[in-house]
């Protein structure tokens, strides 16, 4: 009798490891799963559609950690299949960039067989030494968890603690998937009950005491205001944050990560506070503001354009994931969700000083020139403005993008994507193929807006190609300026390591398999192409597939804030010890 019969005998609902895996998946919301196909993960994959799943099938592994990236920030998570060794060392920046920016990214890698394992053979895809476990150690420090399927009696309980704690955490997770394991039965009764994912709650006691003290100091507060950030967003608190503003009415704003966190046509908007980098109304009200509330805050160098915010601790309580921090007394274990629900529940309104967020005050007019001249970054982002719509999908590449973009108001339900910490370029191209696609099986028309510099988009063009066979609904801005503008403006000008070669962007659809049926390509060169270009219907909402525009702009122009926070930069670079 085979030994396998004895340990399956007491099964309930006996089911494959990878089913059970690749149902869990599905359970948690995950339509459609990233990667490429290796010989190490090939009879796992014939799961995938058996659980109705989508397999994607991306055009290399670090495209598709950053497309999984890109699904999850829109779907709530995402999930990646790799191979042993060549893809998921090829796939590890993307999962580093996950893990940075607190996105929950399932990443499975099809591995050699316990048996060959265990006799250490000499397999392709291994470093040669007998190590099969020197990639996963290289992942555990970009991994929230590390789970090695190697026992069929544990598998059911590694994998529901991998995804509870990817989730929770918001941080990747690392699932080894042995060859010989992948059609070994595991007790498929535990799916009848979904994994939960609720976080902790509070300590009664201890968010009351927090929560006291918070309402303490915002009622004695005279110049109150909210700064949201992005980790609101990651800790999914923002209905809490909205429920907050709309009965306190104080002024909010935004981080340049936290863009989109806050409807932006509240009247309690007041735009991106990024210290020295904000405008002058904006910084004026928060720096001068006696008590900031401060909702997930990510203090980065670019996003605080380059450490310049001028905020008092002592005039401001932090309001984190895991902890609390009220002036220089700290709470940890007090979770912002509960302390955020209860100050909303108990605040007294009528002792309250609300002061007036401040009004928008660019026109694009002001900013035109002429209108067959050169299409200036100062006037191009506030008029891409009116261009978008709700619940649009809006992504920005790191570099000019990332910094013109904090010039732009948002529309209601708009979902923006950036990779302001990371900072990884190209990362943005594979994220807007994840969030399209997201949105897709989410069974909603959302436009996605990818906003792309012309060296960028040279490192991950092969996933026009993924887009188009998905058919998803995007539209991608090619900023085409010459070459790396955010790195001539922190060194090198005028240097040829900050030039690109010349592409014909219009022609990439064709060449990853468009047809005019699925992709159409535009050129704009002056304001007045670009107004024409936006008041075509076709263009902006008619036709159903990919759009690919040529945006020309100067050399040497950029985002003012762009400049300043490059300057910071250049100088923290060259600071040596005394």
């Amino acid at each position: 009798m085979p030994r396998d019969d004895i340990r399956t005998a007491n099964l309930n609902k006996p089911v494959d490891v990878a089913e059970y895996l690749f149902t869990r998946l599905h359970q948690i919301g995950i339509r459609s799963i990233h990667g490429l196909p290796g010989d190490f993960n090939l009879v796992a994959l014939d799961y995938v559609p058996k659980v109705g799943l989508q397999w994607v099938g991306n055009a290399n592994e670090l495209n598709a950690a950053y497309a999984a990236d890109g699904y999850a920030r829109v779907k709530g998570m995402g999930a990646i299949v790799t191979t042993f060794g060549v893809g998921e060392l090829s796939a590890i920046n993307g999962l580093a960039g996950a893990y940075s920016e607190m996105v929950p990214v399932v990443h499975i890698v099809g591995c050699p067989s316990t048996i060959s394992q265990r006799n250490n053979m000499l397999l392709h895809h291994t470093l040669g030494n007998g190590d099969f476990n020197a990639f996963a150690g290289m992942s555990a420090a970009v991994s929230c968890v590390v789970a090695k399927l190697n026992d069929p009696s544990e598998i059911a309980t590694q994998i529901d603690h991998a995804l509870r704690e990817c989730y929770v955490r918001n941080r990747p997770v690392y699932i080894m998937l042995p060859t010989d394991m992948v059609t070994k039965k595991i007790e498929g009764e535990r799916l009848d009950a979904e994994i939960d994912l609720r976080e902790a709650v509070n300590d009664e006691a201890k968010e009351s005491y927090v929560v006291d003290v918070v309402l303490r100091y915002l009622h004695a507060a005279q110049r109150p205001v909210v700064l949201v950030d992005a980790c609101a967003v990651r800790s999914r608190v923002l209905d809490e944050v909205h429920a907050f503003i709309e009965k306190t009415r104080l002024p909010v704003f935004v981080t340049p990560m936290g863009k989109s966190a806050i409807d932006e046509t509240h009247p309690c908007y007041g735009g991106v506070y990024a210290g020295s980098a904000s405008r002058p109304e904006i910084k004026e009200i928060v720096e001068g503001s006696d008590l900031v509330l401060s909702i997930g805050a990510l203090k980065s160098d670019f996003n605080t354009a380059g450490f310049s915010y001028r905020l008092s601790q002592l005039n401001t309580i932090d309001f984190h994931t895991d902890h609390c921090v009220v002036r220089y007394s700290e709470y940890p274990g007090v979770r912002m969700r509960g302390v955020l629900r209860r100050i909303t529940e108990n605040v007294d309104v009528s002792q309250l000083k609300v002061l007036p967020a401040p009004t928008p005050v660019v026109d694009p007019k002001d900013e035109q020139g002429p209108a067959d001249g050169l299409i200036k970054q100062a006037w191009f982002w506030p008029r891409i403005s009116q261009f978008f719509q709700q619940g649009d999908i809006i992504i920005s590449e790191t570099g000019t993008a990332n910094f013109g973009i904090w010039e732009t108001r948002f529309p209601p339900n708009v979902t923006a994507l950036n990779q302001t910490l990371w900072g990884s370029i190209g990362w943005a191209v594979g994220a807007c193929q994840g969030a399209a696609l997201a949105a897709k099986d989410s069974g909603v028309r959302r436009r996605t807006i990818l906003f792309e510099g012309d060296g960028s988009i040279q490192l991950t063009a092969q996933e026009i190609g993924t887009m188009i066979k998905h058919d998803l609904d995007i539209i991608i801005f090619v900023i085409c300026n010459d070459g790396y503008t955010i790195e001539r403006f922190i060194h090198g000008m005028d240097a040829t390591y900050n030039d690109v070669p010349t592409w014909r962007y219009r022609d990439l659809g064709t060449v990853f398999g468009g047809t005019p049926k699925t992709v159409k390509s535009y050129a704009v060169h002056t304001p007045a192409e670009l107004e024409a270009l936006l008041a075509d219907e076709d263009f902006a909402a008619g036709f159903r597939g990919l759009r690919l525009v040529e945006l020309y702009m100067g050399r040497e122009d950029a985002p003012q804030s762009l400049m300043m926070t490059a300057e910071v930069s250049a100088k923290t670079n060259a600071k040596e010890e005394p």
